[in-house]
């Protein structure tokens, strides 16, 4: 259903993943009470990492925000509509939505959002979106991909981005890609290093590019710590020269498929677990309880550890796709009067677009060495010296 709502909102600078929650927890208990009031409370919640603050957190936010003047209104309206699930989906939509907020806070811009249930929704939430005179919309998710150039092929005159899609020849349509090769193999290094099995795993919700692009990468990044070292390391769920392994068959949340794939590669010894599906975060972290192993996880898309209290005890560092900071610099872009360009959007190490998160609690566990040999294979992947598809 699309949400046509308008409330101004605390302004906030653009934050890293890792630094949003607490910023984004400063939503003022008026500004709440207000949006409430026009029966919208629930969806800005739900949006905005973790519930309701409390009563500490907002008196603090209402004194803060009294200090922080409103971002002027700009006549820009910005428009977003999900794939299948919510918008606080610990995944690419919340990461999205995110980046919506943060625009409509910092840049005074105006925002929409239509939120799909089903594939069926795609289409007419597309249309509710060119309906409302939006002046960029964005489609999160490949599963959008033939809906968004349709409608871009019979609206030329409306601007879209697709989110993990690609253009069929549209130029009002931009296409906003991450090479996650780039962090994954700098998570697959990490993930043999801190592995005592020297056993790793990983699985992924479909069999597509855009999820074995991590698995890949993160093989990859496992092997060259094996050739540095000489140490045996085992990859289970992914080959890629077989272009075999492990899949749920969708991104279903924290499913019985996904729990079963996990709780395997427990089994074979893998001490360290890399999902590539969404949140499938619950069903990995169950799958250890279970087994009553000492076992992590790497998280994807977010920074996982931060935006959930109850995953981060199992979250050794996440591959991070920064899709909020992308649809915050192409809104804030747009909305300053900047050309429309359909030309690609590749989210690297080199742009911020992607990176590892903070260690956290498991910061003490990681030796200095592997975190100086994690900034070399950064900088080596930057500048080239380093392919992490080879």
């Amino acid at each position: 259903m699309a949400n046509l709502a308008r409330e101004a909102a605390p302004k906030l600078k653009w934050l890293k993943p890792n630094e949003r929650k607490t910023e984004l927890t400063t939503l003022t208990k008026k500004s709440l009470a207000g949006l409430a009031t026009l029966g919208f409370a629930s969806l800005v919640l739900a949006g905005c990492a973790g519930g309701a603050a409390t009563e500490e957190a907002a008196e603090t936010a209402t004194e803060e925000a009294a200090e922080v003047a409103e971002a002027p209104s700009v006549d820009f309206l910005a428009c977003a509509v999900s794939d299948e699930g919510s918008w606080n989906d610990k995944s690419f939509n919340e990461a999205v939505y995110d980046g919506l907020k943060a625009a409509e806070a910092e840049l005074g811009v105006q925002i929409a959002d239509a939120e799909s249930n089903s594939p069926e929704d795609f289409a007419p939430n597309l249309q509710a979106m060119v309906d409302a005179s939006c002046d960029v919309i964005f489609a999160v998710g490949f599963n959008l991909v033939a809906d968004v150039n349709a409608a871009a092929a019979a609206n030329p005159d409306v601007h879209f981005v697709t989110i993990d899609g690609w253009s069929e020849g549209n130029a009002n349509l931009k296409p906003v890609g991450y090479a996650m090769n780039q962090s994954s193999y700098m998570a697959g290094y990490l993930a043999a290093a801190y592995s005592t099995t020297k056993t790793i795993g990983t699985y992924g919700g479909m069999q597509i590019d855009a999820v074995t692009d991590f698995m890949t990468g993160y093989y990859n990044g496992a092997m060259a710590y094996a050739a540095e070292t000489g140490e045996t390391v085992t990859v289970l769920g992914w080959d890629p020269a077989a272009a075999t392994g492990d899949f749920i068959g969708d991104f279903a949340p924290n499913s019985a498929t996904s729990k079963s794939i996990a709780a395997a590669q427990l089994e074979k010894g893998a001490d360290v677990i890399f999902p590539v599906g969404g949140d499938q975060f619950g069903a990995s972290s169950e799958a250890i309880n279970e087994a009553g192993v000492d076992a992590v996880l790497i998280g994807v898309d977010k920074d996982i550890a931060n935006t959930s209290d109850v995953y981060a005890p199992f979250i050794l560092t996440s591959a991070e796709k920064r899709m909020g900071a992308a649809t915050f610099d192409i809104i804030a872009e747009l909305s300053s009067g900047a050309e429309f360009s359909g030309d690609a959007y590749i989210g690297t190490l080199a742009n911020d677009g992607t990176d590892l998160s903070p260690f956290y609690a498991f910061d003490d566990k990681i030796s200095q060495d592997v975190k100086d040999r994690l900034a070399e294979i950064k900088a080596g992947i930057i500048d080239g010296s380093i392919d992490p598809l080879a």
